[in-house]
């Protein structure tokens, strides 16, 4: 069981953007880090244990060519095994902060040249890989940027050519040292599906067809790929063979985040239809198969649910952001 506990006002609120909320935990410093978008800014809050607010900061999208303020389409911190960097993706290109987005340290400018008039341009999905952040685009394309252990000498290290479609998102897990290990998942707005082996090279490993259906939000556990799609299903496939173990009717709606606890296997599932669930994944000892037991089930009324996290990585406390909520919403275990 979970019960609400105090929430964390917002200076605005939430845009109506999948996966729009990250969270930082910093253990040692008895603090935990939040990050919503908002139009063309990034709202970053400090948070105690109880739910005080102490600090906030607004980072804005770097200016580039065209009238209007750029808009912000996410906001994630990348823990990576020497640092931990802020990234914001706009409409105008990608940003890297130092983790308490204090300092920028590298801007990147996304290339419109391949793009119709009538084509967007963004970029969208994020995350660590190693000594890498790879960020999705518009045009299916996956950006490779190589991290120093400090400083600004960044390096757009790789294009990976997987989608024909704009990227939603990109899971990692940290390779566990197998050969043939499978550490990176993309997914796109057909529903297409991207195992990647990372390294100086990346390598596709193999694709998961879609069916029609755009897949906002993708995590990685274990040799488990969980996604989420815009009919309201989690589906749950084999990393290495791209085989469908299971398939869930979770909510009414288009899910617009998952979050994996790594300690436990919890899965988050969060959708338009206003529910978060919370299920168990784990594997049998005898088949080897994945299995699933749902573990709780939270409404949050009347809200656009829009993002959800866990905070934590044994998935005791979770927090919610929706659309146009001014305030984080968090709930934890009883």
């Amino acid at each position: 069981m979970f019960r609400r506990e105090r929430s964390i006002p917002l200076r605005g609120s939430a845009a109506a953007l999948c996966n729009n909320l990250s969270v930082l935990q910093l253990p040692a410093r008895n603090l935990t880090h939040f990050g919503v978008v908002h139009g063309p800014s990034a709202q970053l809050l400090s948070a105690a244990p109880e739910g005080v607010s102490l600090a906030q900061r607004q980072l804005h999208a770097k200016e580039g060519a065209g009238v209007s303020p750029p808009l912000i389409t996410q906001v994630h911190w990348c823990v990576l095994p020497f640092r931990v960097l802020l990234v914001l993706t706009s409409h105008r290109g990608i940003q890297m902060y130092e983790s308490d987005g204090s300092v920028m340290v590298y801007w990147h400018a996304l290339d419109s040249g391949d793009a119709s008039p009538v084509q967007a341009v963004f970029a969208r999905g994020i995350a660590a890989s190693g000594h890498y952040i790879c960020v999705g685009t518009w045009s299916g394309r996956v950006l490779v940027f190589d991290i120093p252990a400090k400083g600004p000498n960044i390096v757009l290290s790789e294009e990976l050519a997987g989608h024909q479609t704009p990227v939603t998102d990109i899971a990692s897990e940290p390779a566990q040292g197998q050969d043939c290990v499978v550490d990176m998942v993309t997914a796109d707005d057909s529903g297409l599906l991207c195992v990647w082996r990372s390294g100086p090279e990346f390598t596709l490993l193999i694709r998961i067809p879609g069916f029609g259906v755009p897949c906002p939000s993708v995590q990685l556990w274990q040799g488990i790929i969980a996604a989420g799609y815009a009919n309201g299903q989690v589906r749950l496939y084999e990393a290495t063979t791209g085989t469908l173990h299971v398939q869930i009717n979770a909510h009414a709606r288009a899910i617009c985040a998952l979050d994996l606890a790594p300690e436990m296997g919890k899965l988050l599932s969060a959708a338009e239809d206003t529910f978060v669930h919370i299920w168990k994944l784990s594997r049998s000892p005898e088949s080897g198969y994945i299995e699933v037991e749902h573990c709780h089930g939270e409404c949050v009324f009347d809200t656009q649910v829009c993002g959800a996290r866990f905070c934590d990585p044994s998935g005791n406390s979770f927090a919610v952001t929706g659309y146009d909520l001014a305030e984080i919403l968090r709930f934890s275990s009883v």
